[in-house]
């Protein structure tokens, strides 16, 4: 891991995840700038001393040097994002597979770059928008995507936080530090931090891009560097039409993370605050409400499943599935280095966001900067570099 030190919260996050299944060891670290903390951290997390690194460059190239079958496979990246890219370029160049916090990168030349890395060393990228990860928003996607909704006409996506109402960087709170500072958020905070994963969420669920946007991005607390509010109108394929709120100033929201979808024959809505629940209303407003555990979800819903129905699943269980995701793709290619075929994972285990995914989203923010810049509907025509991520 680099990054995820003291007091770094998605850093824990991310190493609950991963060990839930029992698929990865942490075994080396780089989890700070300051290697007086980075050595504790390592200390506190059981790893030999001479693993936990005074920086990530140290940590490729002696992890690079081990034998095969002693360095890490896989570095997990929970930096702030201007750190992202470089992280993850230097351990693809030395052939170790990456999972990434989004956003991906701060720019859309250093996304594509990740792409090309990733497809010439043949390695495993993934990104982890882990809302992806919940049993029924695979059980959403699988409805849409079959066209259970009749022809898809609108979506709305809401993720509203009120954690950054009043000016909290100035106080030194080190999370809203560096998401209010350019430099290390890049050019957005609400849109980069929340509004990512809602864009992700969209495209996930409905399998459509979005061909232009509207953007309006606000900033409404006073001596905040970046924005704090955006809205975004999305055309998607075919002329769907769709709305995406991403707020960090919403007073007494937590993580509302709401996606509705419409189509001319039904409407669903998900909700991250109670996720084990999916709402479909029919034309005349009757509900219907499937629960995670049921027998009648698709197999993606059901093999993200992990409790039987009532014994709630939630935030943890969700990224673990992303974990999940890429360990098969990774098992995989080890596989294929000593095999003649490459054995094939199941289409659920592939079920993870990717290298190109997040590239994606790297260009959905500023393609939304510019707008909101410009006053200007703006085109998203534009598609990342190919890979070859899956095994």
């Amino acid at each position: 891991m680099v990054g995820g030190g003291p007091d770094a919260f998605i850093g824990g996050v991310h190493r609950m995840a991963a060990a839930l299944d029992g698929r990865y060891d942490l075994v080396a670290g780089a989890f700070s700038s300051d290697a007086r903390k980075s050595h504790d951290m390592g200390g506190e997390l059981g790893l030999d001393p001479s693993r936990a690194y005074a920086s990530y460059q140290e940590m490729a190239e002696a992890e690079a040097a081990l034998p095969a079958g002693e360095r890490i496979e896989v570095v997990s990246v929970v930096t702030p994002n201007h750190l992202h890219h470089a992280v993850a370029k230097v351990f693809l160049e030395r052939d170790i597979h990456v999972v990434c916090d989004k956003p991906m990168t701060t720019t859309v030349e250093d996304a594509e770059e990740l792409c090309r890395l990733a497809a010439e060393r043949d390695l495993v990228f993934g990104v982890t928008h882990n809302y992806t990860g919940y049993p029924m928003v695979k059980e959403a996607r699988a409805r849409v995507r079959g066209g259970a909704l009749g022809p898809l006409r609108k979506v709305i996506v809401e993720y509203s936080q009120g954690w950054l109402r009043t000016l909290l960087e100035e106080g030194g709170h080190k999370q809203a530090e560096w998401r209010g500072d350019p430099e290390r958020a890049g050019v957005s905070s609400a849109l980069g931090d929340i509004g990512s994963h809602a864009h992700n969420l969209v495209r996930y669920i409905t399998g459509r891009e979005a061909t232009r946007l509207f953007a309006d991005l606000g900033t409404v607390v006073a001596g905040r560097r970046l924005e704090d509010d955006a809205t975004v109108l999305l055309e998607l394929e075919g002329g769907v039409r769709a709305v995406l709120i991403a707020s960090q100033i919403a007073t007494g929201e937590r993580n509302r993370l709401v996606i509705r979808a419409y189509g001319a024959d039904a409407g669903l809505e998900w909700s991250q605050e109670d996720p084990n629940r999916l709402r479909i209303v029919d034309p005349h407003g009757d509900e219907t409400i499937l629960y995670r555990g049921s027998p009648a979800l698709c197999d993606a819903a059901r093999a993200a499943t992990r409790l039987p129905g009532g014994h709630p699943e939630g935030f943890i269980e969700a990224f673990a599935n992303v974990y999940r995701g890429i360990a098969d793709a990774v098992e995989a290619r080890s596989a294929h280095t000593s095999a003649t075929s490459r054995p094939e994972p199941s289409h659920t285990a592939l079920d993870f966001p990717t290298v190109q995914d997040g590239a994606i989203g790297v260009h959905f923010i500023h393609q939304a900067v510019r707008s909101s810049r410009d006053g200007a509907w703006v085109d998203m025509n534009w598609q990342p570099p190919p890979s070859t991520n899956e095994p």
